[in-house]
């Protein structure tokens, strides 16, 4: 597995310096896996994550994982903020809440994605805190004590609650696009023809594609959504209530392979995560599509231009289109 700086640094935090509680699991929110982990034994950590699949790896590695909120306390709250501002506010101050009095809350992020500015906004909310720096990373922790701020806690919870962003169209903070329609999502549902049958889409997000397909295209019997961030499908569940009974939602790694058959799918992939571009996942979506339609079905996709995805497509599919080529997007149709 990739060496992951914040996480190391995190643990060396833990080995060094942050007493685990001696009287039940560490929650740890935002949680990935790494072998440094052993720093704790397996039993002493409760998961939290809500990305399919960083979860399936701390499945497949034994770690229990916390499957809701139910106001439990903890001696110590790890955390790995995410980089929205509003979604990883709201949960710093989840992670205060989770704490107990007298426990702690431990953190760490990458320099490149504002460390300071996030240790600064722990310390708003603990009070002091206390830091190292490795990995070009920053850990730092506080103590859940007479020095919280209860009132800043209480307001930054509800940082990354939903949202309108359109009439009709809910997003939330740490979503892609969470505050607008996304223009290569926008382009392709402009290029879409009267679809039919039953279809795909996939990381579906907030539902928009769908939505845009399911009001258009009255032909379309059934639409399936995969989408791997667990926070996005309650949103496209409300923005699709319209249309109960001809849709369904998947939590779904994508790159593992989908169960069709379908007659059309629909996507704008990922190509990035956190800051690094990521190829194999829009490529890895491609395949996907290619296993789970008919043989005909169409595959309509929108990718920023500058993406190396038209030889993946080729190897693929019989046939590739592009029908929109834009300063910034491509859109494709490919026939199976």
């Amino acid at each position: 597995m990739a060496f992951d700086p914040v996480l190391e640094t995190l643990c060396l935090a833990l080995r060094d310096d942050v007493v685990a509680p001696a009287d039940g699991p560490a929650l740890f929110l935002r949680a990935r896996y790494c072998s440094d982990l052993d720093v704790l034994p397996r039993e002493a950590w409760l998961c939290d994550q809500s990305f399919k699949p960083d979860y399936d790896v701390l499945i497949r590695h034994g770690f229990a994982l916390r499957e809701a909120e139910d106001g439990t306390q903890y001696g110590l709250v790890c955390v790995l903020p995410p980089r929205q501002r509003e979604e990883y506010r709201a949960l710093l101050a989840r992670a205060v809440t989770d704490t107990r009095p007298g426990g702690i809350v431990l953190a760490a992020v990458s320099n490149l994605e504002g460390a300071k500015t996030v240790e600064n906004d722990l310390k708003a909310l603990c009070g002091n805190v206390t830091s190292l720096s490795k990995n070009k990373c920053r850990a730092f922790w506080g103590h859940v004590g007479d020095g919280v701020d209860r009132d800043l806690v209480a307001a930054w919870s509800q940082l990354d609650a939903p949202r309108e962003v359109e009439a009709g169209l809910i997003g939330r903070p740490g979503l892609f696009a969470w505050d607008r329609i996304d223009a290569g999502s926008r382009l392709l549902a402009q290029n879409l023809p009267a679809l039919t049958g039953k279809g795909a889409d996939l990381g579906a997000g907030n539902g928009y594609l769908s939505r845009e397909i399911l009001q258009r295209c009255a032909g379309v019997t059934h639409l399936a959504l995969f989408e791997a961030e667990a926070r996005a499908l309650p949103l496209a569940r409300q923005n699709l209530a319209a249309f109960e009974g001809r849709c369904d939602f998947h939590w779904h790694d994508v790159t593992k392979g989908i169960t069709g058959p379908f007659d059309f799918i629909v996507m704008n992939p990922p190509f990035h995560t956190g800051r690094a571009d990521r190829n194999d996942l829009g490529q890895g979506f491609i395949r996907s599509a290619a296993g789970a339609l008919n043989k005909g079905g169409v595959l309509w996709m929108v990718a920023n231009r500058h993406l190396p995805y038209e030889e993946t497509l080729k190897a693929a599919f019989k046939t590739v289109i592009t029908v929109a080529d834009t300063p910034y997007y491509k859109v494709f149709k490919t026939v199976k």
